[in-house]
């Protein structure tokens, strides 16, 4: 029965990877300017443009609908003789390594731990180094049927928790889990659940204090990372000076005439 559940489970991985049909919605990310702007432990958005990227952008109300860390010089070659520098987790390929080269065309977006020390941004990349091969539970074909959907009816406080079901196994992961396991491991925050309790402190009777509860990691989404407000947003289209001034735009006469709105008189056949 694990069999052909395994089976059914890598057909709809392999279904739900695939590229989706239609335009994709915004313009792609300078890999070049990408490249000079990536430090260690940083985490990569993407807005993807796989079957599976639709239902998770719906159920997040995010544009990112993946994530990956930057993990520098982390000794794997692809195929291609790539140096993969950064590490992901999907439901296909499960933990693996990959090169900046593979998100040619697609939107990103780079969030920095702010204050991250190098002694930590290394444990960082070294947990999730470590968890490489590790496999989706593709025996759990209930996991990957809820993707198939890309607008489930699922209610607003169910979607986040929608996206957590899984076995349980610590060595299975997809996508943000990882990462947020990684910064767990380091004690770094990244959208704590914070309580206020009255201090027992006989001089401040009246002062509160917060008492920081750490979220448990599968619960955690791509856009967590872009609205924490322990992480720097970085768009990389913005890494270099754009002199607005030099920007070719339309004439004065063809911005009059395009962007007037078309009328036509009553009783007068259109054009």
């Amino acid at each position: 029965m694990n069999r052909l559940s395994r089976g059914l489970g890598s057909l709809l991985a392999r279904y739900l990877n695939a590229r989706a049909s239609g335009p994709y919605p915004h313009p792609p990310t300078d890999l070049e300017a990408m490249s000079q702007l990536l430090q260690p432990a940083d985490v990569v958005l993407m807005e993807g443009n796989r079957r599976i990227s639709g239902a998770i952008k719906y159920l997040t109300q995010s544009t990112w609908s993946h994530a990956a860390l930057y993990v520098g010089e982390s000794g794997v070659v692809d195929d291609k003789g790539r140096i993969c520098r950064l590490v992901e987790a999907d439901t296909e390929h499960g933990v693996r390594a990959f090169a900046l080269e593979e998100l040619e065309g697609l939107h990103l977006r780079i969030c920095r731990p702010v204050g991250l020390s190098p002694e930590d941004a290394r444990c960082v990349i070294d947990y999730v180094l470590a968890r490489l091969g590790d496999r989706y539970d593709l025996k759990n074909v209930f996991d990957l049927v809820r993707y198939l959907l890309p607008t489930p009816p699922v209610p607003t406080p169910w979607r986040r928790r929608m996206l957590a079901l899984g076995s349980g196994d610590p060595t299975r992961a997809i996508c943000s889990t990882l990462i947020a396991q990684a910064f767990q491991s380091v004690g770094f925050p990244i959208l704590p659940v914070i309580d206020t309790e009255v201090m027992d402190a006989p001089d401040c009777r009246d002062c509160l204090r917060e008492i920081y509860h750490i979220r448990h990691h599968s619960l955690f989404v791509p856009r967590d990372f872009d609205v924490s407000p322990y992480f720097a947003v970085i768009k990389p289209s913005l890494g270099y000076v754009v002199d607005y001034r030099a920007l070719a735009w339309a004439g004065p006469e063809h911005a009059a005439t395009s962007n007037r709105p078309k009328t036509v008189s009553l009783g007068a056949s259109p054009p």
